[in-house]
């Protein structure tokens, strides 16, 4: 029997996604409310309780709203919102993290889909937090490059207007006072004891982003080099599909490309330095494995499917 998916929201961006990438399944019965019923709260219940699985692509206020209405013990939910990233009742989902991580994603009933900026610090900070190379006091630094689709319909609407302000054509640096939304989760997930300094980037292209840490060896646990933190990271993703930790490059490093994933749920990661300064990128689609992409990996993780079905 075809398992059953509602999207509560799926008019927004990472709605759109989602369907876009499991509209075509077999495998799945995607299930439409009338367009006209979006917003009645009984028709919206009715869904989410006869789905077996639910996207919830919403505001944090209308997702917690959302799971109120399902009374279905047996429904599974998949947040797409900030809403419960740091609830210890949820899981969250980034199933790279560890063996254990993924095995809670595949026995959930409440996955809490991780933050694109999230996603590429989480990927870079966490492993080296846990094979105690970086200390969880470090002061970190985090930089984070990304397109414009990430800011939703308004903001993709801006940039894509035949009369936009000429300022979008410029990098954009936003969230000044250093207390963006997905700032919590990096610091919970990655287990720091020091809140991290990040700063986000938009600029004028679709989708893509490249998070960045910059380290100093110096203050770091054992005084690592660039090509031994690359060896970590190489070992600690050996097996993972979706996340790639590149070749290291002694000498004139080639440059990344912030789009170069854009489409895709691939995850690259880019180490690079010398003497006693390290950098470490990570590259991915803002919208796959920073939201969509990666919400379907954990769909298919928590109905017992090949994680990488329609990726």
């Amino acid at each position: 029997m075809k398992k059953r998916v509602y999207i509560d929201g799926q008019s927004g961006t990472t709605g759109l996604q989602i369907f876009d990438r499991i509209g075509a399944r077999e495998d799945l019965e995607l299930m439409k409310i009338a367009e006209d019923k979006r917003h009645d709260i009984e028709e919206r219940r009715k869904f989410l309780n006869e789905a077996d699985i639910v996207f919830l692509c919403l505001p944090d206020d209308a997702a917690k709203e959302s799971v109120s209405l399902i009374e279905n013990e047996n429904v599974k939910v998949i947040d797409a919102s900030t809403a419960h990233r740091t609830n210890d009742d949820w899981v969250y989902g980034y199933p790279e993290l560890s063996k254990a991580q993924r095995e809670k994603i595949a026995n959930a009933k409440r996955v809490a889909n991780p933050g694109c900026h999230a996603t590429g610090s989480i990927a870079t900070i966490a492993p080296l937090i846990r094979m105690d190379i970086l200390p969880a006091d470090y002061p970190l630094t985090i930089y984070s490059l990304t397109g414009y689709s990430g800011g939703g319909k308004k903001m993709i609407a801006d940039y894509e207007s035949e009369e936009r302000d000429i300022k979008l054509s410029s990098p954009c640096i936003y969230g000044r006072s250093l207390k963006h939304k997905h700032v919590p989760e990096i610091t919970k997930v990655c287990g720091l004891d020091l809140t991290p300094a990040f700063l986000p980037v938009v600029d004028d292209y679709y989708k893509g982003m490249a998070t960045t840490i910059m380290l100093h060896s110096k203050l770091m646990k054992g005084r690592p080099t660039a090509h031994e933190v690359w060896e970590s990271l190489k070992g600690y993703y050996q097996d993972e599909h979706f996340v790639r930790v590149m070749d290291f490059e002694e000498e004139k490093p080639a440059n990344i490309y912030a789009n170069k994933l854009a489409g895709t749920n691939d995850l690259e990661i880019y180490v690079y330095g010398y003497e006693d300064l390290i950098g470490v990128t990570a590259l991915f689609d803002n919208l796959g494995k920073g939201a969509s992409g990666a919400a379907v990996q954990n769909m298919n993780i928590m109905l017992g499917l090949d994680e990488k079905t329609g990726l």
